[in-house]
């Protein structure tokens, strides 16, 4: 399956245009009588249907593969462990891309599907996802107690200045829908995916360039704490389409790799 999937990233720009298409009819075609029935996800996967509607030039069919987890058009689902990737900023889902390509982040079906591809191919691949303006579905209902979910608002909201751990407002916006080009929103995202990305920062599961701010704050938390942040920023509608702001109203508390771009406050500069 993976590799049939894999077989769809490839470019086909230099393919004749029925050869093209028919080369994505059979490898998607493949790729749904590979798939058990009680495997399938909920969203419909790259089909030869599909494949014949998309131009076989257009990026949008040469990122099929990328739909049979993320959902149609990478709009996702409200569960499981997939992340929507539509509309995210281009330059978090590059990073990310890389990430998964060079080793920071681990999960080896990805790495497997991106393994061979370059920075440029794979800023492509991004910014065609981040240029998808696709409603959010609503939110599910809550997954928790009303005193977890208070503990995970004021996280979220106002962080622990005791602990410094700052909020997560300050750095992924008063909307929470994150700040281009490279900062994610933290809305529209399923309760277990939110639960297993602190995880594993706190386990060292993921990374990312340094300094690692969002490492340093998940190792912080507490299981419990976890939880609550997870399920309360699962249970909130996303406001304004989900698009991500220009600007933070402020520097950010504490510097992180890979958004150089956004000022930090005075205080984390000089660390």
């Amino acid at each position: 399956m993976i590799d049939c999937l894999r077989s769809l990233l490839r470019p086909v720009l230099r393919l004749p245009a029925a050869t093209a298409l028919l080369a994505l009819a059979l490898s998607a075609g493949a790729v749904a009588q590979t798939v058990p029935a009680s495997a399938a996800p909920a969203t419909p996967v790259a089909t030869a249907a599909t494949a014949a509607t998309v131009p076989a030039s257009s990026m949008a069919s040469r990122v099929l593969a990328c739909t049979a987890c993320h959902g149609k058009e990478g709009r996702a689902t409200p569960d499981g462990y997939f992340p929507r990737i539509a509309g995210k900023p281009a330059g978090y889902l590059a990073n990310q891309l890389l990430n998964f390509r060079d080793g920071r982040r681990s999960y080896p079906q990805m790495t497997y599907l991106i393994e061979h591809l370059t920075d440029d191919y794979l800023r492509e691949m991004a910014e065609h996802f981040a240029a998808l303006d696709l409603p959010y579905p609503p939110p599910p209902a809550p997954q928790a107690p009303a005193a977890a979910l208070e503990q995970g608002r004021q996280l979220v909201q106002q962080g622990d200045a005791t602990r410094r751990i700052p909020a997560c407002v300050s750095c992924h916006g008063s909307a929470m829908t994150g700040v281009a080009p490279s900062i994610p929103g933290l809305l529209g995202l399923p309760r277990d995916y939110l639960n297993s990305q602190l995880g594993a920062w706190k386990t060292g599961q993921r990374r990312a360039h340094v300094p690692d701010c969002m490492a340093d704050i998940a190792r912080q938390l507490t299981p419990d704490e976890v939880s609550a942040v997870s399920a309360w920023l699962a249970a909130q509608p996303v406001a304004a389409g989900g698009k991500p702001a220009r600007t933070l109203p402020a520097a950010m508390p504490a510097r992180c790799g890979g958004v150089a771009e956004v000022p930090v406050a005075a205080v984390a500069a000089a660390r």
